[in-house]
Formats: structure tokens, sequence, C-alpha cells
């Protein structure tokens, strides 16, 4: 395993390059974690990604020694709205040191997880969030249950 090292800043520089590395960190993370999804489904969805990067209000990552990034979070209005580490870097506290950091200094509070990923809601719910709304579809209309998450109280 690589040296992580942790970049605490929002970036404000969203580069074409950046945004191409932050795409490969989220198709790892999906095909890893959104077994729901077909190899199609993703490419789909994959459209749209780069655009999300580039527009989310609040974007911190996570590099390795080589200054790659392998890990992110979006946040928007005190809302984590992306969450992804890379496959080879899961269990390592990427993921709680990104969501800690969000709700420390973006007042993160509420989220949404698909019901089809099982471990994602799992560590939401370690980390405080709780399940306060179910809908049988996605924000886009597909039939993707969503889960809406909330956490009212500091970690």
């Amino acid at each position: 395993m690589s040296k992580i090292k942790i970049r605490r800043i929002e970036v404000r520089e969203r580069t074409p390059e950046l945004i191409q590395q932050l795409l490969k960190v989220w198709e790892e993370s999906v095909k890893a974690t959104h077994l729901f999804l077909s190899s199609d489904e993703i490419e789909d969805i994959k459209e749209y990604v780069p655009h999300a990067i580039r527009d989310i209000r609040d974007l911190v990552m996570i590099e390795n020694e080589g200054d790659e990034p392998v890990a992110f979070m979006g946040v928007e209005n005190e809302r984590l709205e992306m969450l992804f580490v890379a496959p080879g870097q899961r269990g390592n506290g990427l993921g709680k040191c990104l969501l800690l950091y969000g709700m420390e200094h973006y007042g993160v509070r509420t989220l949404t997880v698909n019901e089809q990923n099982p471990q994602a809601k799992g560590f939401y719910e370690h980390m405080g969030f709780h399940v306060y709304k179910r809908t049988d579809y996605d924000e886009q209309g597909n039939v993707y249950p969503l889960f809406y998450m909330s956490c009212e109280e500091r970690i």
C-alpha cells in the first residue's frame, strides 16, 4: 500500500487532468461498490460525473505520495453529495477522514445513499447517521431506491 497524505483544502483549480483523475477514482469505486449497476449504466452515469466534480461547491481529496487522488468528497449546502474511495484504499479510514472533515468544516449533516449499497449505508450508520426517509427511485427517476440520512450531532 502506498503512503497517504491528506490535502485538507478546498480544491479550487479543477483542471481537466484533475477531473479525469477523480473520474478514474469514481469509476473504480463504483465498479467495486455499486454492484447493482450494469456496465452500460455506469458508462451512462460516467458522462455526468465530470460536470458534477467541476460544479460541486466544495471538493476535498486525499492523494497518495505520488500526488494521485485516491479518495474525494463533494459537499454542497451542508450536504454530502459524493464520497468515493479507490478500491485499493478502502478500509484505511479515508472515507471516515473525509466525512469527519466535511462535518467539521462544511457542516455536513445530510446525505443520500443507494439502498442497494449496504456497505455504504452501514458506514454512514457507524458514523452516526440514520435513515429518515426512503424513496423507490433515485433523483433521475431510475428504479434505485434511496435512503436519505441525517446526523444531528457531531462525532
